[in-house]
Formats: structure tokens, sequence, C-alpha cells
């Protein structure tokens, strides 16, 4: 029987010792596994940041292009309608230079319908370009021509051959115009303008 005690005490101790061991790696494996939950946890708490980040610059980029086809959505629309501005505008400028009374009647009632035409565009945010006597701008204007003049300064609009019109910032068709250049005997400083 002591033998029996004494052989089971060694194994009563060899478990101890195992069950301690198992005890000491719990603990150790306990502050990996905490500190490996919380690296999981960080970087899923990142993913959900970039995620959030992306759904908002998303939705700025939908509420940019949304408003870019509000404002502009009546560009299309604006190119068909401006031959037939040009049409009133050309008749008014026949029919001002006559002078018979029925034709004055045409002529009023026609002023007051491209009045209200273009009340109702500039409601809509366009504006005309009329650029006589400015500078010339290559990206409001078209240079249809050049005319010697000293009347006026070089690369200055003398004339408009047809308006142009903006849509809000956005220009729907340039004005076609008549630039002044310097007359040829003032000098060579004129003749390398051209040339350049």
């Amino acid at each position: 029987m002591s033998e029996e005690q004494t052989t089971g005490r060694p194994e009563d101790e060899a478990a101890a010792q195992d069950n301690a061991q198992a005890e000491e790696q719990q603990e150790g494996g306990g502050d990996d596994a905490l500190a490996a939950a919380r690296a999981e946890a960080e970087q899923y708490k990142e993913e959900v940041l970039r995620a959030r980040a992306d759904l908002e610059n998303a939705r700025r980029r939908h509420e940019r292009e949304l408003e870019g086809a509000r404002r502009y959505a009546l560009e299309s629309f604006l190119q068909e309608l401006l031959p037939v501005i040009d049409s009133l505008e050309l008749g008014l400028a026949a029919v001002s230079e006559t002078e018979n009374a029925e034709v004055e009647k045409f002529r009023e009632g026609t002023e007051l319908t491209l009045k209200m035409l273009l009340g109702l565009l500039e409601k809509y945010g366009v504006t005309p370009i009329y650029p006589v006597g400015e500078k010339f701008n290559p990206e409001l204007h078209q240079a249809m021509s050049m005319q010697e003049t000293a009347d006026a300064e070089p690369g200055t609009v003398l004339t408009v051959v047809q308006k142009g019109y903006k849509l809000h910032d956005r220009v729907v068709r340039p004005a076609m115009v008549i630039v002044a250049k310097a007359p040829q005997d003032q000098g060579k400083g004129g003749q390398l303008d051209e040339q350049a």
C-alpha cells in the first residue's frame, strides 16, 4: 500500500504541474489573444473609417454632378434657341430702317417678344457677350477678321458680327468679332505684331 501511495503521489504531482503549466499558458496566451483581438478590432475600425470616407466622397461627387446637370441642363436647348434670337434681332434691324406705320407696330411687337425672351433667358443664367470696345479675349470671342484702324487700340474689338452667349460661367457660343489692328503706315511695330 505504501508503494501505491508513493506511486500515486508522483502522478498527482505531475498532474498538478501540468495543470499549473496549462494555467500559465492560458494566462500568457490570454494576453496574446487579447492583443490579437485588439489589433483586429483596430483594423476593423480603420476599414469602417475608410469606408465612411469613401461613401462621403461619393456623396459629394454625386452632389457636384447633379448640380452641374441642373446648372447646364439648358445648354443644348439654348444652342437650338440662339438662331431664333439671332433671326429676331436681324428682323428688327431690317425693320428699323423703314418708317411705315404698320411695320412700326410689327417692330414694337417683335421688340417686346425679344425683350421677354431675353429676360427669361437671363432668369436662368444666360448672359449675352457683346464686347465692342473691349480687349479681344479668345475664351469669349472668335475673331472673324482684323481691320486696320487708327481709331482703336490694336487687339480691341471693333465690331460684333454675332453676339455670343454664356450659361452661368460656361461659354455656349463665342461672340464673332472683328478685331482692330495697327495701320501698316504706323511703322514696323504693327508688322511685328502681325507676324507674331
